[in-house]
């Protein structure tokens, strides 16, 4: 058996190892951080609570809550453990209700598969009437818009009825003016040189 601190051939030499203990010539200056403590809320398992509100809110790791100031001092592993087991939980959560939503039909008893069941018809039920719903009120749409565009185009036939009329009577009244000042001019020049 041979030790670290002998050859092991001639021709070989071995590294010398360091000391096992501490020499008083080779301390290393030690920094000190004093680290603020923080008042989380208690952290909870992430199989237990399956509620975000038993996490607390999320928890910004540079500006913890009780303390004023914002600081890269503060930032400690408690409030990023808190914000992961938050996520942790969530994610829990939302796989726990999409997998119970397809649990109940398929493996459920034969009272929660007509439950569902009946969900299921209430849905298309509902789903119908909307969807009738919206066709009546578009046909009730359409036929209130043909109404008004029926009634709109009355309206203005009879605009022009009346237009027609007037211009007629106008011009009518302007045949009878001529018709007058003709008779008139055709009397002024028939009559005898004499009787003027």
């Amino acid at each position: 058996m041979s030790f670290p601190n002998q050859s092991r051939s001639v021709g070989q030499k071995s590294l010398q190892c360091s000391p096992v203990g501490r020499s008083s010539r080779a301390r290393v200056a030690q920094r000190i951080f004093t680290v603020t403590p923080l008042f989380l809320p208690k952290v909870s398992q992430a199989t237990v609570p399956l509620s975000v509100s038993q996490c607390g809110p999320h928890i910004n790791p540079l500006h913890p809550p009780g303390v004023k100031r914002r600081t890269v001092s503060l930032e400690t592993l408690s409030a990023h453990h808190h914000n992961q087991q938050r996520v942790t939980v969530m994610q829990q959560k939302e796989y726990n209700r999409y997998h119970q939503g397809w649990q109940r039909p398929f493996y459920g008893s034969v009272a929660e598969k007509e439950e569902y069941r009946y969900e299921i018809r209430q849905l298309l039920k509902w789903q119908m009437s909307q969807r009738w719903e919206g066709q009546r009120h578009a046909l009730i749409d359409r036929i209130r818009e043909g109404e008004a565009a029926s009634e709109a185009q009355r309206q203005e036939l009879l605009r022009d009825r009346e237009k027609q009329v007037i211009r007629a009577r106008f011009l009518q009244a302007f045949r009878d003016e001529n018709k007058r000042v003709r008779h008139a001019v055709k009397r002024l020049f028939n009559t005898p040189q004499g009787s003027i």
